[in-house]
């Protein structure tokens, strides 16, 4: 069965039996929302219940401090997509505006969660904050949850070397261009996906390596550079190495991402592709020449190989 999007609280149909009910952004679906929600589908599977994720749109930050210039890591379909592959039945997309910010906390558990909602559970990661200036605590929901008749369950936070995983740690490494440090925080490699659209066809034509250009939804690129890739197209995985930036040897001037497709001869135009970053194998360079650039990719194929072998058993979903 497929995971079910209910964008807004008035557009729930009928009851959600035994509801467990986790909260949060989830940007980036790191391996500490990971362990959140394997919570709720554990507690859930023991009652026979309704395991659901709340989640806002727009993030929070957009709306509350616009100025932060804040680039989301997952589209409300790819969150959806990783959450459905854990097993996640439910997202339920609460629009978030100025309005839903000044609703005080008690306004929000009895208005939102008991009134709408009725969880049996709700499940919280350790720093959860909620209502107007963030004053509601674990603490109060866990009392409130007395007074209404839910049980809170608080998970701990995601630690990996002593750090705590964060989805803005996450943006951080990734505009770094450092996607091997921000896979580790989210349980697989960073990906985008996009339509292919017409590029400026040197790649094939002047330069003997033919790529495939993409228009993507994602808000946050990696950092300029060469990176290698694994490609998803239709439905099979193929390595590729990928160029992110301005093309400055040929002086384009505007950002563009493409990729080179090992082992693909096909027209691509107007496909779907997912493109999954492995490794950053250099900056962004401009060359002299053609041949400058040309022998530079050559070396790019070759010293992608190299991670591929290393990665063979990466997961991709």
């Amino acid at each position: 069965m497929a995971i079910e999007i209910i964008r807004g609280v008035e557009s729930l149909k009928g009851s959600c039996p035994k509801l467990v009910l986790t909260i949060g952004n989830f940007d980036g679906v790191h391996i500490g929302h990971q362990r959140i929600l394997r919570r709720v589908l554990e507690d859930a599977r023991a009652i026979g219940g309704t395991p659901m994720a709340m989640s806002f749109e727009p993030h929070p930050v957009k709306v509350l401090s616009p100025e932060r210039g804040i680039k989301l890591m997952t589209p409300v379909e790819e969150k959806a997509r990783i959450m459905e592959a854990m097993g996640i039945k439910k997202l339920l997309l609460v629009n978030f505006n100025r309005d839903f910010a000044s609703l005080e906390p008690d306004e929000f558990v009895r208005d939102v969660l008991v009134e709408r909602l009725h969880p049996v559970e709700i499940i919280v990661g350790h720093d959860y904050a909620f209502g107007k200036g963030k004053k509601g605590t674990t603490g109060i929901l866990r009392r409130r949850g007395r007074r209404y008749g839910f049980r809170l369950s608080v998970v701990r936070n995601a630690k990996i070397n002593g750090k705590v995983v964060s989805s803005s740690r996450c943006r951080r490494y990734l505009d770094a261009g450092r996607v091997e440090d921000a896979a580790k925080l989210l349980g697989r490699p960073y990906m985008i996906e996009g339509t292919v659209i017409k590029g400026a066809g040197r790649g094939g034509r002047l330069l003997g390596y033919p790529t495939a250009n993409i228009s993507t939804p994602h808000e946050l690129i990696p950092k300029e550079g060469v990176y290698a890739v694994k490609v998803r197209f239709n439905g099979d995985i193929y390595n590729g190495v990928a160029n992110i930036g301005e093309n400055p040897t040929f002086g384009e001037g505007r950002k563009s991402y493409e990729v080179h497709i090992l082992g693909l001869d096909e027209n691509l135009l107007g496909k779907n592709l997912r493109m999954y970053f492995l490794a950053r194998l250099r900056g962004e360079e401009k060359f002299n020449s053609v041949d400058g650039l040309k022998a530079a990719i050559a070396r790019d194929i070759q010293e992608a190989g190299k991670v591929f072998k290393k990665k063979q058993e990466t997961d991709l979903i």
